[in-house]
């Protein structure tokens, strides 16, 4: 079985495909540094078939040490600084990563990796042009630093497949939501506060608007791409194209989970906050068999989830548990 190195491995989403991946028999390497994942992610310890490296991607030298003690087949390089606020707050950090993404070219040149998956984003995109927003027609708008990284790492991963032929894959995802995402982003930030009938704060007037995919989608069509080597040198979309507003995605998120909540607006953000997001997903769907998880089946999955682990207790909850049941 193919050996698969997954930098971000215990995030949100490089969590989920680790455990998918381990679930599934690979040998499967996992490298964070932990600034922004959690241990809480990594796969269940019932398993053997994993590793994990504490080990920050940027460092040349200590991520080099993995890799050739490793010597993995793919890589998967999802380590990134995220966050809407913790970018706008540390942009010199956020250009850190570009040391990670010429890293990880270099290395799999070196020992000869059959490709590598790399995390772009939807902010590539920029503040929007036109809709929807497609992968080779609709110019990048990239102004700030995180979008900015993520539009020059693919930048990277082309030149280095021109100049020495390393296969790569592009995704640009778009908000991509589960049980097990940070409480700062904004559907797992809503459910709890939902779940626990405290108020669900909205940045600004909330008219922007965004498009959000379940984990599972998220997870199983790179799955796809991996065994069946589908993409291979072509980037795309990722996500879900549900089209909501922030306002509306609270109001939902409430009525959902039959909560009491409030919905209270906060001070917009001067920069960070795109208008509107909409994925053009015909090369997704083209190798996609089933639908995608609607929204209300993904809110309820992430209250469940939120309660398995604990994180809401009972007697915090104010929803009815019949929408649990």
């Amino acid at each position: 079985m193919n050996k698969v190195l997954i930098t971000g491995g215990a995030g949100n989403v490089g969590g989920a495909l680790a455990e998918l991946l381990v679930n599934k028999g690979y040998q499967v390497i996992i490298v964070d540094n932990l600034l922004t994942g959690s241990k809480d992610k990594l796969p269940s310890k019932e398993f053997s078939n994993w590793k994990f490296h504490h080990t920050d991607v940027n460092d040349y030298d200590s991520f080099s040490k993995v890799m050739k003690e490793e010597r993995p087949d793919y890589v998967f390089h999802y380590a990134a600084l995220v966050g809407v606020d913790r970018t706008l707050a540390n942009p010199v950090m956020v250009l850190e990563d570009l040391k990670g993404i010429r890293n990880v070219c270099e290395l799999c040149v070196d020992l000869n990796v059959k490709r590598v998956f790399f995390s772009s984003s939807s902010e590539v995109y920029g503040e929007p042009v036109e809709f929807p927003q497609e992968e080779e027609r609709t110019p990048l708008n990239a102004k700030l630093p995180y979008a900015q990284v993520k539009a020059i790492g693919e930048a990277f991963f082309k030149s280095y497949k021109q100049t020495y032929g390393l296969d790569f894959t592009i995704f640009r995802f778009f908000n991509t939501y589960g049980p097990k995402q940070s409480g700062d982003f904004v559907i797992g930030k809503f459910v709890r506060a939902a779940m626990k009938g405290d108020d669900i704060t909205i940045i600004g007037d909330g008219s922007q608007t965004r498009t959000f995919c379940y984990i599972d989608d998220n997870i199983y069509f790179t799955l796809r791409c991996l065994e069946e080597d589908l993409f291979v040198n072509q980037v795309l979309n990722l996500g879900n194209d549900n089209e909501i507003s922030v306002k509306d995605l609270g109001c939902f998120i409430k009525e959902t989970l039959n909560s009491p909540s409030n919905l209270v607006h906060l001070p917009a953000r001067e920069e960070g906050d795109m208008t509107r997001r909409l994925p053009a997903l015909e090369r997704m769907r083209s190798a996609t068999n089933s639908d995608l998880v609607d929204l209300r089946t993904g809110v309820i999955r992430v209250a469940e989830g939120l309660l398995e682990m604990g994180e809401v207790n009972e007697d915090e909850l104010v929803i009815s548990l019949g929408i649990l049941a």
